[in-house]
């Protein structure tokens, strides 16, 4: 039996391997869809652009959080996350990425620090339900959910296959919410 994870890659992140039928489909759906594709349990998704209260929330986070995520050599942004053996390609509204790993076309959620979803009226459901545990599934260390609707923030913190094992949440609009270490800070959510 091996010690990989169901999850390790098969194939380097976003390459095409022509003898790996689940990165090739990808490859094409993305190359034909676009960068802003998401497939979300094996249904195509096109990225819409957010509205700008979707937009401000996470602008608001990576302002705070920057400082310290340059102190540790990470990167913000919402870059592609491949999730291997499954029917999932995400594009967070942010992550936390360390640098030497940033150079990949896709990356898996266990190599992120951070991963912030924002929800809309259009996906909530998938924010709050189906992302919340695949990002565990796949060993997210902290997801962070932002949801608009319910105006309220929750973190979730130590992954496993069942899902996420702590939570510190849901916490109103307005109540400071501590990012654990690495980050070590409280982020102010009162204009989310």
């Amino acid at each position: 039996m091996s010690s990989q994870p169901h999850w390790a890659p098969r194939a380097a992140a976003g390459s095409y391997a022509p003898d790996d039928p689940e990165t090739a489909l990808k490859y094409a759906i993305r190359h034909h869809g676009g960068d802003r594709v998401q497939i979300v349990e094996g249904v195509i998704q096109q990225v819409v652009p957010p509205t700008w209260g979707h937009e401000k929330a996470a602008a608001l986070i990576r302002r705070q959080i920057d400082p310290v995520v340059q102190k540790m050599g990470c990167l913000s942004g919402s870059g592609n996350l491949d999730l291997p053996g499954s029917g999932n390609w995400y594009v967070p509204d942010l992550a936390v990425v360390p640098e030497d790993v940033a150079e990949a076309d896709a990356l898996v959620p266990h190599q992120t620090l951070l991963v912030v979803e924002v929800t809309s009226e259009s996906n909530g459901d998938t924010d709050r339900i189906v992302k919340r545990r695949r990002y565990a599934e796949y060993g997210a260390p902290l997801y962070l959910l932002v949801d608009r609707q319910e105006r309220s923030c929750t973190l979730y913190a130590e992954p496993g296959e069942l899902g996420y094992r702590s939570v510190d949440g849901p916490h109103p609009f307005g109540t400071p919410l501590r990012l654990p270490e690495p980050f070590g800070l409280d982020l102010d959510t009162a204009e989310f």
